[in-house]
């Protein structure tokens, strides 16, 4: 139903957005840092999931129903700045008597549905969902939304392995660093830092014109 030529834009496209240094990078590396390789890909597959939630809520209209209501934008974004701001305060935890830091302990179901909160919580993701696959539908080729899954779901899957990669990247470079005493109380501020900063970039974000 897709031509081929058109998914082959859609991938280089989709590819190009993924290597721009972005909040989901920064969540996925700092988190398979902090949880180890695991941790990684149960983020990585998180946003993934949130993913696929943008997708069919963009084929079904509900991303555009949002977006026509102007205080959604920034009811999204406050949401996403608190769930950030108590994301930091649990990993500023004490680290736990046998010298590892409490973030260590947290189920990888956790970490699934932070990574897709996360994103979810990024009105600027919904934006993008919205105006970015629909650039590559054509209508002459059979339903528009059958389209839009199609390509979300081919987002997910390029967005799901790079994400993944970049977990287990983190983690790699966590184990490289981790035989001084401190460590995971370095890696709690580190995390802590992190997610701050997305927070603070969340809370500067203006709606686009």
């Amino acid at each position: 139903m897709i031509d081929p030529a058109t998914l082959s834009i859609f991938v280089g496209a989709v590819m190009l957005l993924l290597l721009s240094p972005g909040p989901n990078m920064a969540f996925v590396i700092s988190h398979g840092a902090s949880y180890g390789w695991r941790g990684g890909v149960a983020s990585g597959l998180g946003i993934g999931l949130a993913d696929l939630i943008l997708t069919a809520l963009t084929a079904m209209g509900v991303t555009a129903l949002v977006a026509s209501w102007p205080p959604a934008f920034d009811l999204i974004r406050y949401a996403g700045v608190l769930y950030l701001l108590w994301l930091a305060f649990k990993a500023l935890q004490k680290p736990s008597a046998s010298g590892t830091s409490d973030v260590a302990q947290v189920p990888l179901k956790t970490l699934l549905i932070r990574a897709m909160l996360n994103s979810l919580l990024n009105p600027k993701a919904l934006l993008f969902f919205m105006v970015f696959l629909p650039q590559f539908v054509n209508a002459q080729r059979g339903s528009i939304a059958v389209q839009l899954v199609l390509l979300g779901m081919v987002l997910t899957l390029v967005s799901g392995v790079f994400h993944t990669l970049l977990g287990v990247f983190g983690s790699t470079v966590s184990r490289r660093i981790s035989s001084t005493s401190t460590f995971a109380t370095w890696q709690s501020l580190g995390l802590a830092a992190v997610l701050l900063l997305l927070a603070v970039r969340l809370a500067l974000m203006t709606r686009p014109a």
